[in-house]
Order: structure tokens, then C-alpha cells, then sequence
């Protein structure tokens, strides 16, 4: 069967290497026309929770030796989480999603974007102006907007990079695919999959009681940022995992995105560059089961972390792998998700007529999402054939990739606006007290027969775990 032929669940359980006869234990329904764009975000959203799904239930099947749980998406359940951070209140208080340095600017040939969100991000644009990094930001707005408008995309974008700050050029589709960025791309699979090393099947306990926690007795390592890798370490703490959040004390989290992606987590924080984070870190990978790594490629192997290196000194070890730009020149670099939308073409689509306005942007930070569920998805899955045949696994994703996905692969359906009264968020957004106050949050999407509504606890504040397993 032909990408063209099917679904966008069948493409993404084939790239995660399920067995096909599984994918009828799936139902699908809910309200119609969520997320509306020119492109099928509303599949690739649905396709992504759908497999994430089966996935943790395919494991919780091997671990209860009955047969595998029926699972249940919903469309509200689905569009909701994939907009979590709009819907998040924090003791009522909306957080802050786009700083006023990231956002679209126009330049001598079109229009780039930047990406200025963190401090240091924001410092490193402002310096290539010659301006501090205390710059008032109706100052620095107009600074940017005026230095940008005389010079050509290309020549920011490579400007902005080389200081270490974020701007990308927008692009067509076919720009990108001709470029090599673009190209290294193709032919690459959705999920990369790969046995880095032998080891003895390790298997779990047996699962009883409910709800069922496919994940539960796995400990998780979460070297994450933002949204797509948190996102997929949060499912694993919602599947029973637990999950320990690791961050390096001189780049802080923003603790807004920690609110809304922390749920099930405890954090601490490590500085993988001294001798004593390098030892606690090495303490806590020898009972690992799995590490989860969001940063760009480069950024963690400078401290020994390469994939095979951590298979090598954790046999067994199940390793997810999530970088922006995937392979090819662009692999080491940083990137969110709103700059793959530009370079990628995304944004040329979903742009309003008229040469004057901005491009445009999809309904949801899709790929981060859907890239992230998929991320959990291959994690599950890795576990799966572990428990079957043992090996160490990696398991490599990307936004662009995913991006790829959405233009060129997923079947076309455009979604349009729902109309009339049958879809309300409220349904699926929840309130829970915690130590970062009353937050207003999302419920999980992802479903099956026995499977825990909720997440396990609040996010808790940066840094402030110990930097232990919670047991023996």
C-alpha cells in the first residue's frame, strides 16, 4: 500500500514497525473540522495520539499477557492537547507564548522569522545590531524591524545563526525541497529505528491492578526542552514512568512551558560539565531504562552522551532521539517549531493572500506535538520488542521530518472551521492544585481501555527534586 493509500495512523505505525493487524483495535470519533488549516493537521494530530496510543497498549498487553487494550481517540481530546499551552492558566493568570522579538519580519526580499523566547536567544540577536541585552523591548522592536528591512533573508539568517540567536528565512515547499537542507530529507524515514547494541531481555513485572501503566517500573531520563520532548516525556510519566527531568542550571527552563508539559515529572538540576553533575548523572543512568534527548545534535555528545556510548554503559538501554532539522547541513542546528514551519514551507501555505502580509502559521504547534506523541511512541515500541527480543534500541525523530510528513505524505483533507456548538474545550481541560498554584490544564489524549485519565501529579518547580530514582 502506497503512502497516497493510506491513512496517516497506518503510515505512522508502519514507520514505528507495529504489526499491522493491531490497527484494528483502534476507534476513532468525536467532533469534526478541529484545528482547520490548508493542511491535514487534524490527521497528522490524530494519527500521532492514535499510534502513541496503541502503542502503550500493545506494551501493556505484553506485560499483562492478556490481549492488547482497545483504544479510544477523540478528536476534542486531541485538538485540546495539541493547543495545551493556549489553555493554560496558571491561578488564572494566561502564560507568555511569543516574546515580542519572535515574530515575522519583513526583509529586502520577503519575510524571515526569529525565535527570541529565552534570554539568551534574545541577547545573541540583539547583539548582532551592536545593542544590549537590556534593551528595552519597544526599542529593540524597532531597531530589528529597521535593520532587517534593507537586507536579504539569506544574510540574517546566517548573521543571526553564527551569533548564536534564531532566524530563519521564509521558504516555499519547493524552494526547500531544492535546497540541500531540504533535500538531505528525503528518502529518510519517519522514525528512524535502531538496534545500537546486544543485551538480554530485561522484562518488566507483571502488571495488575488499574488503571494499567504500561510504563510503570521504567525510569526515565529527560534531557528535554520546550514542548515536543517534554510532551513525549509526559506520557511516559502518564503511562507510569518515572520520569526525572534534567536541566542545566545556566539555561533555565521557562517555567510557563514546565507548567503546562511537567505533569508526572520530578526535576533537578545537573551540570553535565563538572565533575560532580558528570557522577550523578552517571549514577543515575546505571538504573535507567530509557533516555530521552531533545537538545540539538552536538550539544550533549560534547559531555561522552552519544547514543552508543550510553548503550555501551547501559546495555538494554532504550534511547529517543528529537532534534528541529533532522539530517543533512542544517543537523546541528537549533530550532523551534515555528522556524521549521517557515523554512519548510509551512507557513508559505497557510499565509493570507496579499504580498504585503506575513506567512502564516498552522492552528496548533503541531509538529511539536505530533512529533512529540510520536517520540513516545517509538519509546513504547522500542520496549515492546525489548521485552520480546532484548538489544539496546535509538530511536531518532525530527521536526522537519515531521514537517515532511504534514506537506508531502499525509492524505490530503483539508479541515475547515467547526461550526455550531459541538465543540468546547472545557470538556477536556481540568483544574488541579499544586505546588505552582491552581492550574487550568489539558487531560491526556491519549486513550485506551483501562488507561489513566489523568495525569499522576502536578508539575512541581524546576530544580527542586532530588536527584535519585524513587525506588530501589
Amino acid at each position: 500500500m502506497t503512502h497516497a493509500r493510506m491513512s496517516g495512523t497506518e503510515q505512522a505505525w508502519a514507520a514505528l514497525g507495529g504489526g499491522p493487524a493491531l490497527l484494528a483495535r483502534i476507534e476513532t470519533g468525536g467532533p469534526e473540522g478541529l484545528l482547520p488549516s490548508r493542511l491535514p493537521v487534524m490527521e497528522l494530530a490524530r494519527s500521532a495520539v492514535a499510534v502513541c496510543s496503541l502503542a502503550a497498549a500493545e506494551l501493556a498487553a505484553r506485560r499483562t499477557g492478556h490481549a492488547v487494550p482497545r483504544v479510544r481517540v477523540d478528536d476534542g481530546a486531541v485538538a485540546t492537547a495539541f493547543t495545551s499551552e493556549r489553555h493554560l492558566r496558571i491561578d488564572g493568570r494566561a502564560p507568555t507564548s511569543f516574546a515580542p522579538l519572535s515574530r515575522f519580519w519583513r526583509t529586502a526580499d520577503g519575510w524571515v522569522r526569529t525565535h527570541a523566547n529565552y534570554p539568551h536567544h534574545r541577547a545573541r540577536l540583539l547583539a548582532t545590531l551592536g545593542l544590549p541585552a537590556g534593551t528595552p523591548d519597544g526599542i529593540a522592536v524597532d531597531a530589528v524591524a529597521a535593520s532587517f528591512a534593507g537586507r536579504r533573508g539569506s544574510e540574517i539568517e546566517e548573521t543571526v545563526y553564527a551569533a548564536g540567536g534564531l532566524a530563519v528565512a521564509a521558504r516555499t515547499p519547493e524552494e526547500w525541497a531544492a535546497d540541500p537542507r531540504g533535500a538531505a530529507l528525503t528518502g529518510t524515514p519517519l522514525v528512524a529505528r535502531d538496534r545500537i547494541g546486544g543485551a538480554p531481555v530485561r522484562r518488566a513485572a507483571a502488571l495488575t491492578g488499574e488503571p494499567l501503566l504500561p510504563a510503570a517500573g521504567m525510569r526515565v531520563l529527560d534531557l528535554t526542552r520546550v514542548i515536543a520532548g517534554p510532551v513525549a516525556t509526559r506520557t511516559l510519566a502518564l503511562l507510569g514512568a518515572d520520569v526525572l527531568r534534567i536541566d542545566a542550571p545556566q539555561l533555565p527552563e521557562s517555567p510557563d512551558a514546565h507548567s503546562d508539559t511537567g505533569f508526572g515529572k520530578r526535576s533537578v538540576d545537573l551540570d553535565l560539565g563538572s565533575r560532580s553533575g558528570a557522577a550523578a548523572f552517571d549514577e543515575l543512568l546505571a538504573d535507567a531504562d530509557v533516555v530521552v534527548i531533545g537538545y540539538r545534535p552536538g550539544a550533549v555528545e560534547r559531555f561522552g552522551l552519544t547514543p552508543r556510548s550510553l548503550a555501551a554503559r547501559r546495555p538494554g538501554l532504550v534511547i529517543g532521539r528529537l532534534s528541529a532539522w533532522g539530517h543533512g547541513p542544517w543537523g546541528q542546528r537549533r530550532g523551534f517549531d515555528s522556524l521549521v514551519q517557515v523554512a519548510t514551507g509551512i507557513a508559505s501555505v497557510e499565509a493570507t493572500a496579499g504580498a504585503e502580509r506575513p506567512p502564516g502559521a498552522l492552528p496548533a504547534q503541531a509538529l511539536d506535538h505530533g512529533t512529540g506523541y510520536l517520540l513516545a511512541a517509538a519509546v513504547l515500541r522500542a520496549l515492546t520488542e525489548q521485552h520480546d527480543e532484548g538489544g539496546s534500541r535509538l530511536a531518532t525523530l525530527s521536526l522537519a521530518r515531521t514537517a515532511a510528513w504534514l506537506l508531502d505524505e499525509l492524505p490530503a483533507r483539508r479541515e475547515t472551521e467547526a461550526t455550531g456548538p459541538s465543540y468546547d474545550p472545557e470538556k477536556w481541560l481540568t483544574e488541579t492544585d499544586g505546588p505552582l498554584g491552581r492550574l487550568r490544564h489539558a487531560l491526556p489524549p491519549v486513550a485506551f481501555d483501562g488507561s489513566p485519565t489523568d495525569w499522576s501529579r502536578p508539575p512541581g518547580p524546576l530544580g527542586a527534586d532530588a536527584t535519585a530514582w524513587l525506588t530501589a
